[in-house]
């Protein structure tokens, strides 16, 4: 694109643009050929099944993105094309997995612990003067140095 000739082709403002576009396209294809490299099966093996589910979503959303993106560079409208509700539907199974995710990140409750802090939140006044009486019936007996 830094190609003096090539610039005549296309308006001059919108060269920095088709450059961030090249390289940006550039990275997609390391990225890509990244994980063509790799087959399939040996990429899931590693995985548990919540995280191919992701992996599985996250390819599936950037291929029909890369499609929604063809489409644009073609003339059609993609939002009146069958490619929207796609990308809508693969949206909501992300949605599904990050709900998913969030519940198994979320605390647990330990119902003994909960038990613990409410019995000790609601002691009696009186049951604990009688505590200390039983407990402690040597006080007399100590002498304290001051």
């Amino acid at each position: 694109m830094a190609d003096k000739d090539s610039s005549e082709d296309y308006p001059t403002e919108i060269e920095e643009n088709l450059n961030d576009f090249e390289s940006s396209v550039s990275s997609v294809q390391n990225v890509v050929q990244t994980l063509v490299s790799v087959s399939r099966s040996d990429r899931l093996l590693k995985l548990d099944p919540l995280d191919q589910a992701k992996l599985d979503l996250m390819s599936v959303y950037a291929l029909n993105s890369m499609f929604w993106m063809y489409l644009v560079t073609q003339g059609v409208n993609p939002k009146d094309h069958g490619i929207k509700q796609e990308l809508e539907r693969i949206r909501t199974y992300m949605n599904k997995v990050k709900e998913i995710t969030d519940k198994r990140k979320a605390a647990h409750l330990d119902k003994d612990a909960a038990s613990r802090f409410v019995r000790n939140a609601l002691w009696d006044a009186k049951d604990n003067k009688r505590k200390d009486t039983t407990e402690h019936s040597h006080r007399g007996k100590h002498k304290r140095f001051t």
